[in-house]
């Protein structure tokens, strides 16, 4: 998807706000992935190095920022599509199809600085993890202390519910408006039906298959990430590790499901199958 969408800005002189998504959304997950990666064989290899404050912290805050930021272009992504193939002739939507070009660029940079600035905190929660982890019994038990983690615990999730579910409210709401637009050209098309096998209408369908696909794919990742995020597990235990699992999984079956449904993204694996298919003899 990447290369796709890369190959087709530089192709043309102007760089469409569907690509600019694409090429975020799919540059955002690579990094994702890879640190995951990174971050899970640190915790397993290198468990002393990777527990020290200033790692643990800085792999947290940097692993939460990843995530909000795939979060926001998968939602702006679902408002696209919404605003793009939705009939819908309100005002907002028509206001909406005429600006989106030029508020795309604005709206993932916003998703940017958002991100970073709602991973900032959670650096005071990675620190009382870390204490939790490593320190005496005797210590953790303090009421004190626990006082203080209770009350910066409940502030930083109140601050991770707010932070992560402006984009699940747009990727829902647009979803559901979407598919609602879909099945109501379906029903139409169905009326108007002369019996024979109409391709439009298998396309309606396809779409709707592909954005339920969609919807379920975010919802899961943002319900991991949330248990994540509210410590309900404790640190390595099977619980986190299932979490840590779907929410790499997650993005995956997404792409998958982007490829599939787009003809564009299918054109280069299948060149690039051509070229390397070796013929048998």
């Amino acid at each position: 998807i990447l290369a796709v969408s890369t190959s087709s800005c530089i192709g043309s002189k102007t760089w469409s706000p569907y690509d600019l998504i694409m090429i975020s959304l799919s540059s955002s997950r690579i990094i994702l992935q890879c640190w995951t990666t990174l971050d899970c064989l640190m915790s397993i290899f290198f468990e002393t190095s990777y527990y020290k404050e200033n790692v643990f912290i800085i792999s947290k805050v940097i692993f939460i920022f990843l995530n909000y930021f795939s979060l926001w272009f998968g939602a702006w992504l679902s408002v696209f599509y919404c605003i793009k193939v939705a009939s819908f002739t309100q005002p907002f939507f028509i206001w909406m199809k005429q600006r989106i070009p030029r508020l795309v660029p604005w709206l993932l940079l916003t998703s940017w600085l958002y991100s970073f600035a709602a991973a900032i905190p959670f650096a005071w929660n990675a620190d009382g993890v870390l204490d939790n982890f490593t320190a005496p019994l005797s210590m953790t038990n303090s009421s004190a202390l626990r006082n203080t983690r209770k009350g910066s615990l409940t502030l930083l999730i109140s601050l991770s519910n707010a932070a992560i579910s402006l984009p699940l409210i747009l990727s829902v709401v647009s979803s559901v408006l979407l598919i609602w637009s879909l099945w109501v050209h379906i029903r139409q098309m169905q009326n108007n039906a002369s019996g024979f096998r109409d391709p439009s209408l298998e396309a309606h369908t396809s779409a709707i298959k592909s954005v339920c696909s969609f919807l379920i794919l975010y919802i899961t990742y943002f319900i991991c990430l949330l248990l994540l995020l509210c410590n309900t597990f404790s640190t390595l235990s099977d619980g986190e590790c299932v979490c840590v699992a779907v929410m790499a999984a997650c993005p995956a079956g997404h792409t998958v499901a982007l490829i599939w449904s787009n003809p564009k993204f299918q054109e280069l694996p299948a060149r690039i199958w051509h070229h390397t298919k070796c013929p048998v003899r």
